[in-house]
C-alpha cells in the first residue's frame, strides 16, 4: 500500500458504519458464523485486494442491514456521515428484495450493477465460501458452490481476476469436501 493510499485509508471514518452493523450480532447465518463478523470479514477482503474507496468499505460493513435487520430504519445509514445516501445506493444493489428469487437477484447483479456493487459481491461471496467450512449440510454446500460457479464467478472475472482465483481455490476445495462426505455416506471410496 502507497503512502497516498494509507493516509486515504486513514481518513475513512468506518466506526459510525460498525455502529449500525451491531443490528446484525447475533444473527445467524445460513452458511455459518456470525452476521456482525461477516460484515467485517467482507470489509477485510475488499482491503486485502487493495480496495480503499471509503463508500465501497463503509457498504462492506453494512451490506447485509437492510436484507437481514428488517426494522432497520434505513435513514440512519442515509444520515450517517455525508457519504451516507452513495453508501445507501450501493448497499441496496446488493440486497436480495422479498420479490427476488436467488437467480433473479444474482442475475441482476451480473448483468446491471455497478462495478462497485460487483466487487462487494465478490468479495462478500468469498467470505461466504471460506464460512462454508461452519456448515455441516453438504447438500447445501454443494448448491452453493455450484451457484458461485454459475453466477459469481463470472463476476470476479469481469471485475477482478485475483478475487477470481482465490474464490476458484475455494470453489475446487468445496468441491472435493462435498465429493470426500458424499462417497463416505453411499459407502463409495
Amino acid at each position: 500500500m502507497t503512502t497516498e493510499e494509507m493516509l486515504r485509508l486513514k481518513g475513512t471514518f468506518l466506526a459510525p458504519y460498525m455502529q449500525l452493523a451491531t443490528a446484525l450480532i447475533g444473527k445467524v447465518r445460513e452458511g455459518g458464523g456470525n452476521m456482525f463478523r461477516h460484515q467485517i470479514d467482507t470489509m477485510a477482503t475488499l482491503i486485502d485486494y487493495g480496495y480503499i474507496d471509503s463508500v465501497l468499505l463503509k457498504a462492506s460493513i453494512v451490506h447485509d442491514l437492510i436484507e437481514d435487520v428488517p426494522d432497520f430504519n434505513h435513514n440512519l445509514l442515509l444520515a450517517t456521515d455525508f457519504e451516507g445516501p452513495e453508501v445507501y445506493d450501493l448497499v441496496l444493489e446488493v440486497t436480495r428484495f422479498p420479490n427476488e428469487t436467488k437467480p433473479e437477484f444474482l442475475t441482476r447483479i451480473r448483468e446491471s450493477a455497478s462495478r462497485e456493487a460487483k466487487i462487494l459481491k465478490v468479495a462478500d461471496r468469498i467470505s461466504n465460501m471460506i464460512s462454508l467450512g461452519f456448515v455441516l449440510n453438504v447438500e447445501f454446500i454443494g448448491r452453493y458452490t455450484e451457484e458461485t460457479v454459475k453466477y459469481i464467478l463470472p463476476i470476479a472475472e469481469e471485475v477482478n481476476t485475483a478475487m477470481l482465483g482465490e474464490l476458484n481455490s475455494l470453489v475446487e476445495s468445496r468441491r472435493k469436501y462435498v465429493s470426500v462426505f458424499t462417497n463416505q455416506g453411499t459407502g463409495n471410496d
